[in-house]
């Protein structure tokens, strides 16, 4: 029997990124967006927990990427939709990156991973707020 993981976390992206990019998608140039943002709907879904940051997605969410705070040496978050959503950015120790799109409460989920990242890392809050 595995420790239990206590979820911070669970579900996919903001439902406004879906809205604004249908709407986007009437102008036939924001089309690839739109098509983007229900592929993302569909089948893109995030777990963070305690001990890992887990990403779902691919088509008919097949791919799973698990990354453990102990990896993680840099975050970064971008507001969108007027700050009702964000993306964030965790990049790893061997320089990879994982991109996390369209969360909702975001800030409150940068905050919590970076400070797991801290704790499991043994670097500043600073540096990884960097």
């Amino acid at each position: 029997m595995g420790i239990k993981e206590t979820a911070f976390y669970e579900g996919g992206p903001h439902i406004g990124d879906l809205i604004l990019n249908i709407l986007l998608g009437f102008t036939v140039i924001c089309l690839p967006l739109t098509v983007g943002a229900v592929v993302r709907a569909l089948w893109l879904r995030y777990r963070i927990t305690d001990r890992r940051i887990s990403v779902m997605g691919g088509w008919q969410g097949r791919d799973r990427t698990d990354i453990i705070y102990a990896e993680v040496v840099k975050i970064v978050k971008v507001s969108r939709g007027i700050g009702l959503w964000g993306d964030i950015v965790v990049t790893l120790r061997d320089k990879s990156r994982l991109e996390m799109r369209a969360l909702p409460r975001y800030r409150e989920i940068y905050d919590y991973i970076a400070q797991k990242a801290a704790d499991k890392t043994g670097l500043s809050l600073e540096a990884i707020k960097s």
